[in-house]
């Protein structure tokens, strides 16, 4: 069954902030094996500038998939997790990522186009400050492989 396409336009959120830590950045760095020294040693990002240790540009894709989740798991959607195969991921940046930040994310189903088997799901998921300020935006397409 494809993903319902009248779910294209919906928005969740803004949800609960995730709390940027220390320990995430560097777990996060140390997985995608980013080797600035700015990712581990807070002395190391005061020096490039940051307040605090500054998080790998990919980190965002961290605090969007959380957001990414209550799509997934809504039945209206129809997304069938284990029928998913992540297709692509793109980032803008506002602003870097630092230790101490609380982000909130609100995800908006931006597309959804079904063929030849399989629907795509694009989401925008935007992140902001607690004073509302842009952080990034991911925007995420996740291939569904329909029931045949």
């Amino acid at each position: 069954m494809p993903v319902n396409p009248d779910a294209q336009g919906r928005s969740y959120g803004p949800h609960e902030p995730y709390e940027v830590s220390r320990a995430k950045i560097r777990e996060f760095a140390d997985a995608v094996d980013a080797r600035s020294f700015a990712h581990r040693d807070v002395d190391a990002a005061n020096a490039e500038g940051y307040a605090d240790l500054v998080a790998p540009t990919t980190f965002a894709v961290t605090i969007a998939q959380r957001a990414e989740f209550h799509v997934v798991q809504d039945p209206e959607v129809g997304v069938d997790f284990s029928k998913v195969v992540h297709a692509d991921e793109r980032f803008t940046h506002h602003r870097p990522i630092v230790a101490g930040d609380e982000i909130s994310t609100t995800i908006h189903i931006d597309r959804i186009v079904s063929r030849g088997g399989v629907s795509t799901v694009t989401t925008r998921a935007e992140l902001a400050d607690l004073d509302g300020a842009p952080v990034a935006t991911v925007i995420s397409t996740l291939a569904v492989r329909e029931d045949a």
